[in-house]
């Protein structure tokens, strides 16, 4: 059950995410993975922080842990593929 949780979480975070930043999305599939992918870095920066996130159950802190990673990995894709190092 945590694992759908997890995926719950970050598509949730993905979604807000992309609207915050683009104001449009990229997608509904695309707005899910990565949140998803942002889940999983948000948990693993707030364990190098010394904050214990525990993705398995629905918490405020466990939601803006994912948000804040698919933040990071939209400006990460944004800076790259702006800047021609990827053609998507």
């Amino acid at each position: 059950m945590g694992i759908l949780i997890f995926i719950i979480v970050g598509a949730i975070a993905g979604f807000v995410a992309s609207k915050v930043i683009s104001g449009k999305g990229m997608g509904l599939l695309w707005d899910i993975v990565v949140g998803i992918l942002g889940a999983f870095l948000g948990a693993w920066l707030a364990g190098l922080a010394g904050l214990g996130v525990d993705m398995g159950t629905f918490t405020i802190g466990g939601l803006l842990s994912a948000f804040v990673g698919a933040v990071i990995l939209l400006v990460v894709f944004r800076a790259l593929t702006h800047r021609g190092m990827i053609h998507a």
